[in-house]
C-alpha cells in the first residue's frame, strides 16, 4: 500500500505546524464538549428556577436541530471561505448564544437562545474533524482523533463538576457564562495560524435547506408535544408527523435535481457511508438518551446532589475518549467492521446494565454501567467516522464528514424527542420520585433498543480495511 502524504498542507494551504493547529482544534472542540456535559447536570436546577419540566428536552433538541440543519450548509461554505474563517464564525456564534442563554428570563427564551448556540456548534464540530483528517495520515488519524476525544475526557470531569458546583452553590446561569473566556481563548488560538484555502464558488441550496429545516422541526414538534399539548390522535398529533414526511420527501426530490445539494444523496448510495452514517445516528440517540435523563433520575429518585450525579455521568464521557484513542490498534489490525462490532456490543451490554440497576438508583452502579457504555461508544464511533473519511479523496472528505456529523445530530435530536415523548407519556403530569423513576426506566429501555439498532448497523457494515483507503493519486485528482 502506498502511504498517504504525511501532511496535506499543500492542498489546504495551512502553513503552520500541526501541533498548534491540533491544539486550536482541541480548544474549539472543548467549547462543544464542555457545553454538552455541563448542561445535563444543571437541568433539574434550571427546571426548578424557570419551570417547564415537560419542555426541558427542547433544550437539547433545538440545539441539536440547529446544529444538524446547519452542518451541510457549512460543509459547502468551508470550500468557499476556508476552514479558519468558518471556525471563527462558529466560535463567535457560540459565544453570542452562551451570553444570551446566561441571561435568559424564561424556559422559552432559553430554548431559543440554545438554537443560536447550535448554529455555532454546527460550524465548529465538522470543520475541526475535517481539518484533523486533512493534516494527518490514516495511521495517525486515530491518535489525532483520540486527542480530540481527550477533550471530551477532560470535559467529562470538568463539565459535570462545574455544572454541579454552579447549580448547587452559585447559579446554573454560570454554566453558560463560563463559555465566554473559553470562546475568547479559542478564537485567539485559531487566529494564530494562517490559511490560504483553494477557494471555489458554491451555490447554497436554499430550497433544500428550508425543506430540511421545516421537515425536521415538524417531526420534533410532533414527537415532543404529542400526547402532551394535544392528543396523539388529534389533528396536530397526526398532522405534524404527516407534514414532516411530506416535507422530507420533497427535500429528497429537490436534492436529486439541485446543482449543489445541501446534502448530497450520493453519500447514501454507498453502503459503507450509509452504514457508518446510521451508526453515527444511533450513537447520537444512544448518548443523548443517557446524558439527558441520568442526572435527573439520580437526583429525583436516588437523592443525589447535582455534583454527585455529574460525577456518575462523567464516567460515560470518560470511557469514550479512552477507547477512541486506542481504537486505531483495533482497526489497523482487525479492520473497521470487527472494531465496530466490538464497540457496539460493549455499548449494548452497558445499556442493559443501566436498565438492570435502575431500581437501585445507585450512583456507583449507574456510573459503572455508564463507563462500559462510554468504552463501547468510543470504540465504535471514531473508527467508523475514520472509515468513511478514508474511503473518499480529499475533495469529498468535508462532505462525508459533514454528512456523518449531520446524521449524529439528527439521531441525537430525534432520539431526545422520542425519549421525551416516552417520559412524558409515563409521567402524565406527575413529578413524584416514583413517577420519575418509572419514566426514566422507560427511557433507559428505549436506549437499549437504540443500542440494538447500533449493533445491527455494525453487522451490515461492509468489510473495510486500512489498505482500502483512498490513495494519494485519488486525492490529488479529486483536489
Amino acid at each position: 500500500m502506498t502511504a498517504e502524504p504525511a501532511i496535506s498542507r499543500r492542498d489546504v494551504g495551512l502553513r503552520s505546524e500541526r501541533g498548534p493547529i491540533l491544539l486550536a482544534l482541541m480548544l474549539s472542540t472543548g467549547l462543544i464538549a464542555i457545553d454538552a456535559t455541563i448542561l445535563a447536570t444543571a437541568v433539574p436546577s434550571i427546571v426548578k428556577d424557570l419551570g417547564g419540566f415537560a419542555s426541558f428536552p427542547w433544550l437539547f433538541s433545538v440545539y441539536l436541530l440547529a446544529q444538524a440543519v446547519s452542518v451541510p450548509i457549512y460543509a459547502k461554505l468551508v470550500d468557499s471561505i476556508g476552514r479558519k474563517p468558518l471556525l471563527l464564525y462558529g466560535i463567535g456564534m457560540f459565544l453570542l448564544g452562551s451570553i444570551l442563554c446566561g441571561f435568559a428570563p424564561s424556559m422559552l427564551m432559553l430554548i431559543l437562545f440554545r438554537a443560536v448556540q447550535g448554529l455555532g456548534a454546527g460550524a465548529i464540530m465538522p470543520t475541526a474533524i475535517t481539518v484533523a483528517g486533512d493534516i494527518y495520515t490514516l495511521a495517525e488519524r486515530a491518535k489525532a482523533q483520540g486527542y480530540l476525544a481527550s477533550v471530551w475526557a477532560i470535559s467529562s470531569v470538568v463539565g459535570p463538576t462545574l455544572g454541579g458546583v454552579f447549580s448547587q452553590f452559585v447559579s446554573w446561569r454560570w454554566i453558560f457564562f463560563v463559555n465566554v473566556p473559553l470562546c475568547i481563548a479559542a478564537a485567539v488560538l485559531v487566529r494564530r495560524y494562517e490559511e490560504t484555502p483553494n477557494r471555489s464558488r458554491h451555490r447554497v441550496d436554499v430550497p433544500g435547506a428550508i425543506l430540511l429545516t421545516a421537515g425536521l422541526t415538524a417531526l420534533l414538534l410532533g414527537l415532543l408535544q404529542g400526547g402532551q399539548a394535544w392528543p396523539w390522535l388529534s389533528l396536530p398529533g397526526l398532522g405534524l408527523p404527516a407534514v414532516a414526511v411530506v416535507l422530507l420527501v420533497a427535500f429528497v426530490l429537490v436534492e436529486r435535481r439541485a446543482p449543489e445539494p445541501v446534502l448530497p444523496l450520493w453519500v447514501f448510495s454507498r453502503r459503507l457511508l450509509l452504514t457508518t452514517g446510521l451508526i453515527s445516528a444511533a450513537v447520537g440517540a444512544f448518548l443523548l438518551g443517557l446524558t439527558s435523563y441520568i442526572p435527573n433520575f439520580l437526583e429525583a429518585v436516588g437523592g443525589a446532589s447535582p455534583l454527585e450525579s455529574g460525577l456518575a455521568l462523567a464516567l460515560l464521557t470518560l470511557g469514550w475518549p479512552i477507547a477512541a484513542s486506542n481504537a486505531g490498534r483495533f482497526y489497523l489490525r482487525l479492520g473497521f467492521r470487527p472494531t465496530a462490532l466490538i464497540g457496539s456490543s460493549v455499548a449494548l451490554v452497558g445499556a442493559v446494565g443501566i436498565l438492570l440497576v435502575t431500581p437501585l438508583a445507585s450512583i456507583w452502579a449507574t456510573g459503572a454501567a455508564c463507563l462500559v457504555v462510554g468504552l463501547g461508544l468510543g470504540t465504535v464511533a471514531t473508527p467508523t467516522l475514520i472509515a468513511g473519511q478514508s474511503s473518499v479523496g480529499f475533495a469529498d472528505r468535508g462532505v462525508v464528514t459533514g454528512s456523518n456529523t449531520f446524521l449524529r445530530s439528527v439521531g441525537s435530536a430525534v432520539g431526545v424527542a422520542v425519549f421525551g415523548a416516552i417520559a412524558n407519556a409515563v409521567l402524565a403530569g406527575r413529578t413524584s420520585p416514583a413517577a420519575v423513576g418509572s419514566a426514566s426506566g422507560a427511557v433507559f429501555l428505549g436506549v437499549v433498543v437504540a443500542g440494538a439498532l447500533l449493533l445491527v448497523a455494525a453487522l451490515v457494515m461492509p468489510a473495510f480495511r486500512a489498505e482500502h483507503a483512498a490513495q494519494p493519486e485519488a486525492e490529488g485528482a479529486a483536489a
